[in-house]
């Protein structure tokens, strides 16, 4: 079932939904060569024999894919509530509150989004998004939930908005960040709450921000306010020795996210380079659980995965409420291009705190 034909970077795409065998063996095959070859994750429920990753989800959902020379090169899957959810889904996005005030037929679930490696960048996945409003729309979906990890905050929030007060620790894909939006905005749920009013479940959404504080949320100026007092607080922390503005970069590109204890917040074999400052709480650091070390304010976790260009060699876990600093890879790159001495400075923190690390616990990289 073709949904739209339309050019998408500088190569046409051709979005549909996949409603033969065929085509959900290849979006399979697809989710296999990104998530278990790329990324090394699900290796537990995949078929390596042949090559293929499915979940039981995929049974009564609809799986969008796109393709480019005949070759699929993204998808996702969407779940209707009219077909029922899964209880990890029920689980996973806290979705209770929101079924005990709306239909289920009212909402969806958007799952295993990836694109191609060369497609990365460009605006593959808003063609996705924009293939399938059709199908969403004719089924009248008003909210639709999804997640993400931590470094593609600031792209997926363009999109939807945290919520929950808790996070997602997936066995397989790690530590996610809950996400909703509604296509027909909020107003269009307004008949389901008491007169003249939204549905509590919809207003706690758009009066809170999840575990989530970033600029787009919160405003720049609030947001970068916020940021630099919890910053200036720190006894020391890997800032020390950059000037105002070299941290003002770095501010207006990050974002802060809450975690509980018992998250998870890096997961051995993680293929994400993003790197998190510890703003208040802690982190303790191990290997097939043996502990091997501590992170406590001001330090930074994260930063051999992004130096060396390598999966993450430790499990990072959290032990107390803690409020982190999360830094994208390209934030970090673009300090380096606009601010290579603030950059070298700040790598050198970042060493010295290494070798500190090192020394006390013996670890040899994370």
């Amino acid at each position: 079932m073709a949904l739209t034909e339309q050019p998408s970077t500088d190569r046409g795409i051709d979005v549909r939904i996949a409603t033969t065998d065929a085509e959900r063996e290849a979006v399979y095959r697809f989710r296999y060569e990104v998530y278990v070859e790329e990324l090394g994750r699900y290796r537990a429920i995949a078929d390596h024999e042949h090559r293929r990753l499915a979940d039981p989800e995929d049974d009564h959902s609809w799986i969008v894919y796109a393709t480019a020379d005949d070759a699929v090169v993204g998808s996702f899957r969407v779940t209707w509530g009219g077909d029922g959810f899964s209880a990890r889904q029920v689980d996973q996005y806290q979705l209770e509150p929101f079924l005990a005030e709306l239909p289920a037929e009212r909402m969806a679930v958007g799952e295993r989004t990836m694109i191609s490696p060369r497609w990365r960048g460009g605006d593959l996945f808003s063609t996705l998004g924009e293939g399938s409003a059709s199908l969403t729309a004719s089924h009248d979906v008003r909210v639709v939930f999804g997640a993400c990890e931590p470094h593609l905050i600031s792209f997926y929030a363009r999109y939807q908005r945290p919520y929950g007060r808790r996070n997602i620790n997936s066995p397989e894909a790690g530590f996610l960040v809950p996400l909703v939006s509604f296509p027909q905005g909020p107003e269009a749920l307004r008949e389901f709450g008491a007169p003249g009013e939204l549905p509590p479940c919809v207003s706690g959404v758009l009066d809170g921000t999840g575990t989530v504080l970033s600029p787009l949320l919160a405003g720049d100026e609030n947001y970068e306010r916020r940021v630099r007092g919890s910053i200036d607080s720190l006894e020391s922390s890997v800032f020390d020795g950059l000037d105002h503005e070299a941290v003002m970069r770095v501010i207006r590109r990050s974002n802060v996210v809450t975690c509980r204890a018992g998250d998870r917040l890096l997961k051995r074999g993680g293929s994400a380079r993003n790197v998190f400052v510890v703003l208040d709480g802690a982190l303790v650091v191990s290997r097939d659980g043996v502990l091997v070390g501590s992170v406590g304010p001001g330090e930074i976790v994260g930063e051999m995965a992004n130096l060396l260009r390598q999966p993450r060699s430790f499990d990072v876990d959290v032990v107390e409420n803690t409020h982190v600093l999360s830094l994208s890879e390209r934030t970090l790159a673009a300090l380096a291009d606009g601010a290579p001495a603030a950059a070298a400075r700040l790598a050198s923190n970042i060493a010295r705190q290494l070798s500190g690390r090192l020394t006390n616990v013996g670890a040899h990289g994370r």
